[in-house]
C-alpha cells in the first residue's frame, strides 16, 4: 500500500493507493486517453468523423446481431429485436454512407439530448429548492437551466466543441491514469 497526503479544506487527508498486480491496465487506458485526447485536440474534425465511423460500424453490427436474436432468441419478444435490427442497421449504413454530416449531427443530438437532461436536472433542483433544500440547489438550478438554454440555442456551435472539450478531458484523465498506475506500481 502506497499512503499519499492530500489537501480537503485545511485538513490534510491520506489516500490510500493500493499495490496492484494490474498497475498496467490502467496505464494502458492512461496512454489510450492521452493519444485520444491529443488526437482530438490536435485533429478535432477527422478525430470526430473516425470516432462516428467507428461508431456506425458498431451500430450496424449491433443491428444484424440484434436481427440474428430474432430467429435464435425467444426470450426477447421477436418485434423488439426486429425493432433494434432496423433501428441499428438504418443508423449504421447512413452514418457510414455520410461521415461527415454524421460527424455534425451525432455531436450535436448529444448536445440536444445533454441539454434536455439538464433542463430536467434544474427543474428538479428548482423543486428541491424549495421544499427546503436551500439557496445552494436553486443557484444550481438556474445554473443548469441557464446551461441548457444555451445549449439549444446554438446547437451545432456546441457540437463543434464537443471534441475539443472532450479532448482535454481525456487528457486529464489520460494523465491521472498513468499518475495511478506508476504510484501503484511502486
Amino acid at each position: 500500500m502506497l499512503a499519499a497526503d492530500v489537501m480537503k479544506g485545511d485538513a490534510p487527508v491520506t489516500m490510500v493507493i493500493p499495490k496492484s498486480g494490474i498497475w498496467w491496465v490502467f496505464l494502458l487506458q492512461g496512454i489510450a486517453g492521452v493519444a485520444l485526447g491529443l488526437l482530438l485536440v490536435t485533429e478535432p474534425g477527422a478525430t470526430t468523423i473516425a470516432i462516428v465511423t467507428f461508431l456506425g460500424f458498431y451500430w450496424l453490427i449491433m443491428g444484424i446481431f440484434a436481427l440474428v436474436r430474432v430467429f435464435v432468441d425467444q426470450s426477447v419478444p421477436w418485434i423488439w429485436s426486429l425493432l433494434v435490427a432496423m433501428v441499428g442497421i438504418l443508423a449504421g449504413l447512413s452514418v457510414i454512407k455520410h461521415p461527415l454530416l454524421a460527424a455534425i449531427g451525432v455531436p450535436t443530438a448529444i448536445v440536444v439530448i445533454i441539454a434536455i437532461q439538464g433542463m430536467v436536472m434544474g427543474g428538479l433542483e428548482f423543486i428541491s429548492a424549495f421544499r427546503g433544500a436551500g439557496a445552494g440547489s436553486f443557484i444550481l438550478g438556474t445554473i443548469y437551466i441557464v446551461i441548457s438554454l444555451l445549449l439549444l440555442a446554438k446547437p451545432i456551435a456546441a457540437a463543434i466543441a464537443v471534441p475539443l472539450v472532450f479532448g482535454v478531458l481525456l487528457l486529464v484523465q489520460g494523465i491521472a491514469l498513468i499518475a495511478l498506475a506508476l504510484r501503484a506500481r511502486a
